[in-house]
């Protein structure tokens, strides 16, 4: 018999209990972090850490982050070169995951990593990811909690409406704060490369560990986001440009706009209000039947980087067909 739909929790104690019972268990809680909400699995269990490729129709080759409460936990599975130690002391807990060598015994399911010699880490700041970590006493991986190549989720509802009964249960902590992903980047002897932009601006970033190399979507894939194609609508999305009529428009500093990132222009607020914009505007031109969504452009300068670069990776070019997601 098919369930209404999944269990929702507080986050309170009884909730984060009952979150790290079904994660022991094998099953998928979407738990909120300061980013997006994860999709959380035990990813020592290879059953578990399955089931997220298959809620999500994941491609299996695209790795997931490993979640764990402390850097003394990030050593136990993984090896910090590099500039790995300077960066985890100025930015754990927080939106940064490093992709550091995976260490022998690590326990992992070799699913988190995709067959990769590497393990995404981070450590995540939000109470209540901390809390179920503890609680479970193991290693989470946790992708967004929404389809594949989909728009991310922001908000338990976003998450209830884009995976339903795929997932065991949602931990409702409220809206995420940071809004967009964690910033991904691979410290190694030679230097840093920057493999996603995110939540965690690249300047502060080259201010604790010198430059780094953007390497954002390379031929193979090393980190999540660094598909082509990733976080759309189901409207096909354009940026810039003067709007048609018709089409449903999210505006960024003052302005008309039927949805707006930030009316002041604002690039903090408008990172956090990035995917429920789009989850708001994707509902509002399907209720209209309009054609296309059209975003105004963002400055390409801190956390402006990180917005342009979900941007480019959800659009479609002027006059194209919508792809397949």
């Amino acid at each position: 018999m098919s369930r209404a739909g999944p269990e929702i929790l507080a986050a309170d104690a009884a909730g984060i209990a009952r979150a790290a019972e079904l994660l022991a268990a094998g099953g998928l809680v979407a738990v909120p972090t300061e980013t997006v909400y994860g999709l959380a699995a035990d990813a020592t269990d290879g059953r578990a850490v399955a089931r997220i490729f298959a809620a999500k129709g994941r491609p299996a080759f695209n790795p997931l982050i490993v979640h764990v409460p402390d850097v003394a936990a990030v050593r136990r599975i993984a090896e910090m070169p590099g500039t790995a130690e300077a960066l985890a002391g100025a930015f754990w807990p927080g939106p940064m995951t490093l992709v550091l060598p995976l260490r022998d015994g690590a326990g992992l399911s070799p699913l988190v990593s995709a067959g990769l010699p590497t393990v995404a880490v981070r450590v995540p700041a939000h109470p209540a990811m901390q809390a179920v970590l503890r609680e479970l006493g193991r290693p989470v991986a946790a992708p967004s909690a929404n389809p594949s190549g989909r728009i991310s989720a922001t908000t338990a509802q976003h998450v209830i409406d884009g995976l339903g009964d795929a997932v065991d249960a949602v931990l409702d902590a409220g809206p995420c704060t940071v809004g967009v992903e964690s910033t991904i980047l691979a410290p190694e002897p030679g230097g840093l490369r920057l493999l996603r932009e995110g939540g965690l601006p690249r300047e502060a970033v080259e201010a604790v560990a010198g430059p780094s190399v953007p390497d954002l979507t390379p031929g193979r894939i090393e980190a999540p986001g660094q598909m082509e194609r990733h976080y759309a609508p189901g409207t096909p999305l354009l940026i810039g440009g003067r709007p048609r009529a018709g089409e449903v428009t999210i505006g960024f500093g003052p302005g008309a706009a039927d949805v707006t990132l930030s009316a002041t222009g604002d690039l903090v607020e408008a990172a956090s209000r990035l995917f429920a914009a789009l989850h708001e505007a994707d509902a509002l031109a399907a209720a209209r039947g309009a054609a296309a969504i059209r975003v105004t452009e963002v400055p390409e300068t801190g956390l402006g980087r990180a917005i342009n670069d979900r941007l480019r990776r959800a659009a479609v070019r002027e006059g194209a067909d919508q792809p397949d997601a």
